[in-house]
């Protein structure tokens, strides 16, 4: 058996493991998790304590997001669902009826976890964003981002790894996408 396999099958066996940890209330608070709609509150959140850090450049701040969650979204599908075309758990013929699907499965395709790369993508921006702030702040954003993607597990539709990578991918972007935005602010600032 080659290491490839043994990582496929180690992912798999993890996957079970934690998929098969479940009850009728993390079953409820999961689903939940999941949502995207459900964090909208959250996100304005963010903003508002993004427009008191920079006040009228808060339109380059809603660029960068735009400009964050986009890529990461379309990455994840496009440069790695759409290529390695790794069955969901959900959709895996070999362990489907071990599965427990908590919610609808999704697409055919997992790997990598869309969530998992842009609440990590959007934790990493918020991190460097507000690293001189407080610094409880990014150990919140990094449980929120890990209790969404751990969400994606626990409903059946990704295997940990399709979450690790993601969360990588995520995180990668958010440091680029800082990046540009200190870029561009700085500019800006030297303007004025």
């Amino acid at each position: 058996m080659n290491i490839v396999n043994s990582i496929k099958n180690f992912d798999i066996e993890l996957f079970l493991y934690f998929n098969g940890k479940h009850n009728s209330f993390f079953d409820v608070l999961m689903y939940w998790a999941s949502n995207k709609a459900i964090w909208i509150p959250l996100y304005l959140f963010f903003f508002f304590l993004a427009y008191k850090k920079v006040g009228k450049r808060i339109w380059l701040v809603a660029l960068a997001a735009i400009l964050l969650i986009t890529l990461s979204d379309q990455i994840s599908v496009h440069a790695f669902k759409n290529v390695f075309l790794r069955y969901r758990p959900c959709q895996n013929l070999l362990i489907q009826e071990k599965v427990h699907l908590n919610g609808s499965c999704g697409g055919l395709y997992g790997f990598v976890s869309s969530h998992a790369a842009n609440t990590f993508a959007l934790a990493m921006f918020l991190f460097l964003f507000f690293r001189n702030i407080t610094r409880y702040f990014g150990v919140f954003v990094f449980l929120w981002a890990t209790f969404v993607s751990y969400s994606r597990i626990y409903n059946g539709v990704h295997y940990p790894a399709d979450v690790a990578v993601g969360a990588l991918v995520g995180m990668g972007i958010g440091i680029t996408i800082f990046k540009v935005y200190s870029f561009y602010d700085d500019k800006i600032n030297h303007i004025k």
